[in-house]
């Protein structure tokens, strides 16, 4: 049975991110939600459309970043009651690199019977480079865009 409100869905996320239950997380989003990502840099998708697309973006996350904590969640409630923000800091590992990071999370869910149908994640690209030691190369792959 899916979590039946926003924030119950935004925390049982949360709750398999650090399970690093990859499927599970695919699962909460209804058949054709969305996933978008505003800031994304390089080779890094602006919106999957499907759960099945999101749980391909996933797969082997958990192979990339080793999410230790998260902290700091704050809930926000907006004027639409199936629509939250969400604020959070999620630390751990980068696994290549086996270095520490911290990267800082905004996201806006909308659910509609408990399942994710809009996820916004707006997250810091360069900073997520940086934890996962692929800054070089999402650089890199700026650089050849701006010239194309």
């Amino acid at each position: 049975m899916p979590p039946r409100t926003s924030e119950e869905t935004v925390r049982r996320l949360l709750e398999l991110l650090l399970a690093k239950d990859m499927d599970a997380i695919a699962d909460l989003w209804a058949k054709h939600g969305t996933a978008e990502f505003p800031f994304a840099a390089g080779v890094s998708p602006r919106q999957l459309t499907g759960r099945e697309a999101i749980r391909n973006h996933l797969a082997g996350y958990a192979d990339l970043m080793d999410v230790q904590v998260i902290q700091t969640v704050t809930v926000h409630r907006t004027d639409q009651p199936d629509t939250i923000v969400v604020e959070f800091t999620a630390h751990g590992r980068t696994v290549a690199t086996d270095e520490p990071y911290q990267l800082d999370y905004i996201t806006v869910l909308t659910t509609h019977l408990g399942l994710i149908t809009r996820y916004r994640d707006y997250w810091n690209p360069l900073a997520a480079a940086s934890a996962a030691g692929t800054l070089l190369e999402l650089l890199g792959s700026l650089r050849s865009q701006a010239t194309r």
